[in-house]
């Protein structure tokens, strides 16, 4: 019987998909990537085409051996990772692989894709085997080299005209660039003030309000009234004017239509389950991830939906059909249109994946999935399934009704409603919407008409101030990232979970704020490599990239193109900008005592404030910003209270003198020549000795429950740990068995613990 081996991304999809191939195949899972660029400088050689050296990930070696003897008994050979770029390029390194390690010997390689994780879609997949896609490869080696070139170039330049541990990234640095432009946007923000007036009015006992639209013959914008002198004069102008009621002069009825949401991509998805269910980029990635790779239901383990890495709207025309036979069946065939729905892709290379995000079967209603599903699950699968069946479902028909009011000579007050004539689609699913105010729900008015008068309860002038553009939250970042055309399906998490990581952005009540250091790394990028975090540079460099991936251009000339200009520049930038100018210190004015500048700039170990220069005599003086302050935003007073640390607060009955200062890590108080932190609820600025004395007790009852057994003049100790007991002479730490008692350790054992020991991180780090 022959022996056929197929490799997929996840051991999850591996038990999915083993259940319908049969005995004839083997199913293994690579666990993702398998080989990356060495990860050292010279992976990437430009002066050899661009030539790129690979090694296999520390992590995947002992998968990859498994599959290369697995390969060796094996008859041929079916690469079935994602169905993207990325998976494309996972299966040219498993083929790779497997022929420098003499494992393919000639066999046959297949490549087969999966959009979805059912019998049908994986019957259909091998029925239609093709060659590995050499352009998709091309392409995405390209974006791999790019990367690769831009963070081992401009991260070194930040660290020496920064601060160490610095990046930047082809992609992640123009998102940044959003979230900080976005910032400046509303620090320069000026608010204005301005005014409206409404009307409490009432017919047949039914009370609604209309808006003033005219005054005096004039049509009112904005900012027609702008002060509550003039805003209280219109009250009660129009109050005596309207005490005998408002006539209504005008009634406007219209009906119009409201066609559903295209089906799910990646992008909308994201979006909307940040809306929706409060989930972030990753969270949904993860659990779509689950769903396609498949849940173990009734039915066995079951793809519940199709790939989730597309930027296709389109769907299968056997999918239509089942959706259309379905919402008959369940919500009539009045909610079915004439003809099927088919929605406009606005990528222009859709073609990551066929299809939209959908259910596999939309027969699988969520209410059927319940037991099978946990409640994350359940929540993501629910929003899909109702986005997808009402994409193909009638139109909803809303009545809307304008009227105006006459409230004396040249005044008129305007009031709106409308109503859901025929829900359509509506019945089913709403698309959430970005920083809008939340609605009061429908406005629905009493019945007028031409002639009848309302009875005035009462005139409103109401004061409002203009708002600063919003910051940006994860759905609005997608949204933008995606309408720029920077990154693609499969980057937008990892950019924003980049961001975070690096310390660059906070995410903070669902919104996004540049962090000072971010701020800094945004502003040298865009003022020294401007072109290169341009939006419209990024977004052509990835159509680019789409280009190669259809083949029509190749991925050399364009890495020539763009790794010339640019390693110039570096090399330009690393002699003419200087450290001064990269930190982008702030004079905030002058020491009163020492008569020395203060400034405030990004040191060593984060944002700072700094009393003198290197070049006066005296060496300069240093404090790190509290949590709560800005380099952006402190003034010179409060930078000269950070300098008040270290205070001296006293002694313990010991005579250990006690001070409080911030250190690398955070607010402490200092006895001797030991520490303790301060939480959240201490200040280093007014902690006094009494609270400074508690915190030691504890630290000293916690160290004495900690320490099982001391070794004084050896510096050895016993201790108690997270994670048990162990000995530690502070270069290295070493567990203790579970068959010895930690109380009955003695010195030599100890030692001979401490010899097998690997070296700590931390007794690494000294010793350089």
């Amino acid at each position: 019987m022959a022996r056929n081996l197929l490799i997929v991304e996840s051991p999850a999809k591996a038990k999915t998909i083993k259940k319908y191939l049969g005995p004839t195949f083997d199913v293994m899972a690579s666990n993702g990537h398998v080989r990356d660029l060495r990860p050292k400088g010279g992976a990437v050689e430009p002066d050899k085409d661009f030539e790129m050296h690979y090694e296999v990930i520390d992590k995947s070696e002992k998968r990859v051996s498994e599959i290369a003897r697995a390969m060796k008994k094996a008859d041929a050979l079916y690469l079935a990772t994602d169905p993207d770029r990325e998976g494309e390029a996972i299966s040219w390194h498993l083929a790779q692989i497997l022929a420098d390690r003499k494992a393919l010997d000639h066999k046959p390689v297949h490549r087969v894709v999966f959009h979805e994780i059912t019998k049908r879609g994986i019957t259909e997949a091998m029925d239609h085997p093709r060659p590995l896609a050499i352009e998709l490869v091309n392409a995405q080696q390209a974006r791999r080299a790019l990367d690769y070139l831009v963070g081992f170039n401009l991260s070194p330049l930040l660290w020496k005209k920064i601060r160490r541990g610095l990046s930047a990234g082809r992609v992640q640095s123009p998102a940044l660039r959003m979230i900080a432009e976005r910032e400046e946007e509303i620090e320069k923000f000026v608010t204005r003030e301005y005014w409206t007036v409404e009307a409490d009015l009432a017919t047949a006992g039914v009370g609604f309000v209309a808006r003033l639209s005219h005054y005096k013959g004039q049509k009112l914008r904005q900012f027609s009234i702008t002060n509550e002198r003039d805003a209280k004069s219109a009250e009660r102008a129009l109050s005596r004017a309207g005490a005998s009621g408002l006539a209504v002069s005008l009634v406007e009825k219209k009906q119009r239509k409201r066609n559903p949401s295209a089906p799910f991509t990646t992008s909308t998805l994201q979006q909307e389950a940040v809306r929706k269910l409060g989930f972030t980029a990753n969270r949904t990635m993860r659990i779509a991830q689950q769903l396609y790779e498949g849940i173990d239901t009734d039915e066995g383990s079951l793809g519940l939906i199709t790939y989730m890495r597309t930027d296709s709207v389109t769907l299968a025309r056997d999918a239509v059909a089942e959706m259309r036979e379905f919402i008959t069946a369940r919500y009539g065939a009045n909610q079915v249109p004439a003809s099927a729905r088919t929605f406009k892709n606005k990528s222009k290379n859709a073609q990551e994946a066929h299809e939209a995000i959908r259910p596999t079967s939309v027969v699988r209603a969520p209410e059927q999935l319940k037991t099978f599903l946990n409640r994350d699950q359940m929540r993501l699968y629910e929003l899909i399934w109702k986005r997808t069946v009402a994409c193909q479902m009638k139109h909803a028909t809303i009545d809307t009704v304008a009227v105006d009011l006459s409230c004396g000579e040249g005044n008129i007050f305007r009031a709106t409603g409308s109503t859901v004539a025929d829900p359509g689609f509506l019945a089913v699913y709403e698309e959430g919407s970005d920083d809008s105010k939340p609605a009061d729900g429908e406005r629905r008015l009493p019945r007028l008409e031409k002639g009848d008068v309302a009875e005035l309860k009462k005139v409103r002038a109401e004061q409002h101030f203009t708002e600063p553009p919003p910051r940006y939250s994860e759905a609005t970042l997608v949204k933008a990232l995606e309408e720029y055309g920077i990154g693609r399906p499969s980057t937008y998490a990892s950019i924003i979970s980049t961001l975070q990581n690096r310390e660059y952005v906070e995410l903070n009540k669902g919104r996004f704020f540049p962090t000072d250091v971010g701020r800094i790394v945004n502003r040298f990028l865009t003022d020294h490599f401007g072109q290169y975090v341009d939006y419209d540079f990024t977004a052509r460099l990835e159509d680019d990239l789409d280009a190669i991936s259809r083949g029509e251009k190749e991925w050399v000339p364009l890495m020539r193109a763009f790794w010339e200009p640019f390693s110039e520049q570096v090399k330009d930038k690393e002699t003419s900008v200087s450290r001064q100018e990269a930190v982008q210190a702030r004079e905030l004015g002058i020491d009163p005592k020492s008569g020395r500048p203060v400034s405030a700039r990004m040191g060593r170990f984060g944002p700072c404030v700094q009393i003198g220069t290197r070049e006066d005599e005296e060496k300069p003086k240093f404090a790190r910003l509290r949590p709560d302050q800005s380099l952006n935003r402190i003034e010179l007073a409060d930078a000269l209270e950070l300098f008040k640390l270290p205070r001296e607060l006293g002694t313990t009955p010991d005579d250990e003198p006690v001070s409080t200062n911030v250190g690398r890590f955070g607010p402490y108080v200092r006895y001797g020549e030991k520490f303790v932190s301060l939480g959240k609820e201490d200040d280093p600025y007014t902690i006094d000795l009494e609270r400074a004395l508690e915190l030691i007790a504890e630290k000293r009852s916690a160290d004495a429950s900690k320490e099982i057994k001391v070794f004084t003049e050896q510096g050895i100790r016993v201790l108690n740990g997270r994670y048990g007991p162990y000995v530690t002479d502070g270069k290295k730490n070493a567990r203790i068995p579970k068959d010895q008692e930690p109380q009955a350790v003695t010195l030599e054992v100890a030692r001979e613990l401490l010899e097998k020991a690997p070296v700590s991180r931390r007794g690494r780090r000294a010793r350089k």
